[in-house]
């Protein structure tokens, strides 16, 4: 687990053990900047796990998580809205055009996409999870390039600085990026922190980056920061996105599909 997320979950433990606790004397427990702790307040209330009344910060009793999860597992995922994730992988693949060199994240939504490419599609692909590779290999049209490393199984994905360095190297006209967090005011989050610098690299690696996310996302924090929302020139998601959102995708100038 990571230290961000061990706090997290301490920080639950305490506030329901002390029925409540400042942002200074929880920043005094743990030995960290208020700052801090108020970014780490920030993800609880997203979850809806505390609630901050004048100043102080109390458990949540309507609340059904007695923490934060510890393992994300991308078996679990592709159950979770599994018609959102059809519909908005099959329209990402269509954006897909011969010759073109693309980057396919980690995730349950992008291994839709993945699936989805046609058979007679002439394109370069990199990509560095075992599931979205599976769906690749018997394409025989496509070129494969495949970041290898340390398997990670709650993921599958593969990650080491070599297979980053690839990424590195290589230029992409798209990037399919995968989340399990966006918010307006703390970005665009992932659920373990070995996945940052992966996402980092491919960010940086390709022209357009398109954000695939169904509508559940929206709203969540979780505890590993990789990009802003303004990093992205195309979200695709469900039709199940709030009215809020969609004003506020629109008004910063991002493409929007809804599917």
């Amino acid at each position: 687990m990571s230290k961000k997320l061990d706090r997290l979950n301490q920080i639950i433990s305490i506030i329901k053990e002390k029925n409540g606790a400042t942002v200074k004397e929880l920043a005094s427990i743990f030995g960290v900047s208020e700052m801090t702790i108020r970014r780490d307040l920030a993800i609880l209330e997203s979850q809806n796990i505390v609630n901050n009344v004048y100043g102080a910060v109390i458990y949540n009793p309507s609340n059904a998580k007695e923490n934060l999860e510890k393992n994300y597992s991308l078996n679990s995922a592709k159950i979770a809205n599994d018609p959102e994730k059809a519909r908005i992988g099959k329209y990402a693949a269509s954006l897909i055009n011969d010759n073109d060199v693309v980057i396919i994240d980690t995730g349950s939504t992008t291994e839709k996409l993945a699936a989805n490419i046609p058979n007679t599609l002439l394109a370069t692909v990199l990509c560095f999870n075992i599931n979205i590779l599976n769906r690749l290999v018997n394409k025989e049209n496509l070129k494969l390039i495949f970041a290898g490393g340390y398997f990670h199984p709650n993921t599958q994905m593969f990650e080491s600085s070599e297979g980053i360095s690839l990424i590195k190297s290589t230029r992409a006209a798209k990037v399919f990026v995968s989340a399990a967090g966006i918010h307006e005011k703390l970005g665009v989050t992932c659920a373990t922190n070995y996945e940052v610098p992966t996402k980092n690299a491919i960010m940086k690696s390709a022209v357009d980056k398109i954000l695939l996310a169904d509508s559940s996302k929206f709203g969540m924090v979780r505890s590993s920061y990789f990009a802003e929302l303004s990093d992205f020139q195309t979200i695709i998601t469900d039709s199940k996105l709030s009215s809020g959102w969609i004003d506020y995708i629109r008004k910063i100038g991002i493409e929007l599909i809804m599917l």
